[in-house]
């Protein structure tokens, strides 16, 4: 039987990550437990954060009572959730010390009864703290973003963190060539992001807060990579177009969203995703030329192209296999020139969807559970 897996991510169900989409599938013939975050940055002087620190108290409050508080794990979810108390503080060796004790403590009796000892499975750098705490088999670092590009993180302690999971990783799981690169080839698999094809390929009917008229589409964070000046240019130059994102806002974002013909629907759930971008008239991916983005598998790629609706995009590596199947723009111009030829020529649907048909999380995650079962 596959050897089981504890698992340290961001909190489960927050946002469908690539190491989300991955477990699920791996959890079908395999007990997880997954970790909820332990932090990627110090703690700020902020409401926020403030507010986070009580929720993590009340968290552990709650386990020594004997009510697992903060683990928010449903009865469908293929996972056992453990949400920790652990002191966010990369780089404090002293932190790092009392949470390798403190999070096998909280972690161990979890694993008790299990037949073999699990498989460490990291995609945070943080977890180096707790690598040979747990008695575990084998450990696997999965890399899917730049850690020293990434917006909120203490890049240079977790930088440092990385360096010292990788080194200790029997193997490396790598979501772009540009982030495989860094690591030792002979332990690096290269392991693309995938797309719930079904989700997104299926027929489903239109959002209905979805504006009539052309659209021009995102969905994900409106963060630092996101070319905001670049928007706001090409909807000005598209009175009669609506610019529709779907998020979070992280970053300023004034000179677009004072703009008549830009709405700001905020968050909406995963499963509801294809509702927008299956009946919007153009898909974009409007990313600015920086370290994270070179270095990016964005998911969203091959989501807009199994629901078939055209897609302009800025230049970055990952998108070359693609760009038969994407109008690739640079400045307000060409961006201004691709959305008008769509809103007349919606081209072939059915040859997008073809392009990423097989490129499922299924099938990813077929590759990552046969490296897992070759690991002493």
């Amino acid at each position: 039987m596959p050897r089981d897996l504890v698992v340290f991510g961001e909190d489960w169900g927050r946002h469908p990550s690539s190491t989300q989409h991955l477990v699920k599938r791996l959890a079908e013939d395999r007990r997880v437990l997954w970790v909820n975050s332990i932090g990627l940055r110090r703690p700020r002087f902020s409401l926020r954060d403030a507010g986070r620190a009580v929720e993590k108290l009340r968290m552990a409050a709650g386990r020594r009572g004997g009510a697992p508080a903060g683990d928010r794990a449903r009865p469908s979810d293929p996972v056992d959730v453990l949400s920790p108390f652990a002191l966010p503080w990369p780089g404090s060796r002293i932190a790092e010390a009392i949470n390798r004790g403190a999070l096998a403590r909280q972690i161990r009796p979890r694993l008790a009864g299990r037949a073999s000892r699990p498989i460490l499975w990291a995609s945070l750098p943080t977890a180096a703290a707790v690598t040979g705490a747990l008695g575990e088999s084998a450990v696997v670092y999965y890399c899917g973003d730049d850690f020293g590009g990434l917006a909120g993180v203490d890049h240079a302690a977790v930088l440092r963190d990385e360096e010292r999971l990788a080194a200790r990783a029997d193997l490396v799981i790598a979501a772009s060539p540009a982030l495989a690169a860094r690591f030792p080839a002979e332990k690096t698999l290269l392991v693309e992001h995938g797309v719930d094809f079904d989700l997104f390929a299926s027929p489903v009917p239109r959002a209905e807060d979805l504006p009539a008229g052309p659209v021009a589409g995102f969905y994900g964070a409106l963060a630092d990579w996101i070319d905001v000046p670049l928007l706001a240019e090409t909807a000005r130059r598209l009175p009669g177009w609506t610019f529709c994102f779907v998020g979070p806002v992280l970053t300023a974002i004034d000179e677009l969203a004072e703009l008549p013909n830009v709405r700001l629907l905020g968050p909406r759930p995963h499963a509801d995703l294809p509702r927008y971008s299956a009946h919007w008239t153009a898909s974009m991916l409007p990313f600015r030329d920086c370290a994270q983005i070179r270095a990016c598998n964005p998911l969203k790629l091959r989501e807009y192209l199994a629901a078939g609706t055209p897609v302009v995009s800025t230049p970055f590596p990952a998108l070359a296999p693609y760009a038969a199947h994407v109008a690739t723009v640079r400045g307000p111009d060409a961006f201004v020139a691709a959305l008008e030829a769509v809103r007349t020529d919606q081209g072939d649907r059915a040859a997008r969807r073809a392009r990423v048909a097989d490129e499922t999380w299924t099938a990813r995650a077929r590759v990552v559970a046969d490296a897992l079962e070759r690991l002493g």
